[in-house]
């Protein structure tokens, strides 16, 4: 059941939020980061000036999956300002799809206008291979809800946010080529989010196969339409951590996720680390650059 309390007083809570991470913090972020499932070390490559955990800011939900630390990191990455998430909250956990994505929009309110997303998927394209780095260009939606439904409120985007380009094209092209300075193996494709928490069966995989996607996984996608809703441009990579072929099925080992996603961890923030440096010569700029460079 929707809470229409939360609705009408989203701008509020989100105010409240951000006056007081501006308190507990000094400057503002460029970048938000949203790190996922056993990519957590990548916030050790930030000059950290300040650490709050997500039960002492106003209304922010709290991670109840053992590998989320829980605690938005403020500081630098690159040489860039960065808001970054040390786990997120998901729709599975319980919360409303507004509750899960509420991080995103006070990230927007303090002054981040990029977004950059990771998180760990199963491979549903045979041609991928497990722990391989994969750049979300497009997505589809089936987790049975949107964080937009409801009540609109016009200071924080328009009631009907067009989705022709969800993940920023010059963004992606900028990755794609660092990737390749970088020797790093970068898949890319559609990601399809499901609502979880269960696995899916080799009837559901072969479906979602059939249906376009490559990758599927729980999160993402929310947080991906509010951040184009508040107007942030959007980057996401995860790692490919099991695969889901109906025909090769085998039972998902947690443990044996968590490790592929450290494996890949190490690739990942390497190019994390590569693309936010060049997002510090000038957003739009260091990626126009870089696709001038592509033959």
């Amino acid at each position: 059941m929707r809470d229409h309390d939360y609705d009408h007083g989203l701008p509020q809570r989100i105010h409240e939020a951000a006056d007081s991470l501006r308190a507990a913090s000094s400057g503002t972020p460029r970048v938000g980061l949203i790190l996922g499932t056993g990519l957590g070390p990548l916030a050790e490559r930030i000059e950290i000036t300040a650490r709050v955990p997500y039960r002492e800011i106003p209304h922010f939900p709290v991670s109840t999956v053992e590998s989320h630390a829980g605690e938005l990191l403020f500081g630098r990455l690159g040489g860039v300002a960065c808001a970054v998430m040390s786990g997120r909250c998901h729709y599975y956990e319980g919360y409303s799809m507004q509750q899960a994505t509420f991080p995103v929009r006070v990230l927007h309110e303090l002054g981040a206008t990029h977004l950059v997303v990771s998180n760990a998927v199963g491979g549903l394209n045979p041609l991928f291979s497990l722990g391989e780095i994969f750049l979300t260009v497009d997505h589809i939606n089936l987790m049975g809800d949107n964080p937009l439904i409801g009540p609109n409120h016009d200071s924080l985007g328009v009631r009907f946010p067009d989705m022709s380009e969800p993940y920023d094209r010059r963004l992606a092209a900028l990755t794609e080529q660092l990737a390749l300075e970088e020797g790093i193996v970068l898949r890319k494709g559609v990601f399809v989010a499901v609502a979880g928490p269960n696995l899916e069966t080799r009837a559901e995989y072969r479906m979602l196969r059939f249906l376009g996607a490559d990758v599927v996984g729980m999160s993402l996608i929310p947080e991906a339409i509010v951040a184009v809703h508040s107007g942030m441009k959007v980057l996401a990579l995860s790692v490919i951590t099991d695969m889901g072929l109906p025909d090769a099925l085998e039972p998902v080992n947690i443990d044996r996720i968590l490790w592929v996603a450290a494996e890949a961890e190490p690739r990942l923030t390497r190019l994390v680390v590569r693309v936010i440096e060049a997002l510090g010569v000038a957003p739009d700029e260091a990626a126009s650059a870089k696709m001038e460079r592509r033959p």
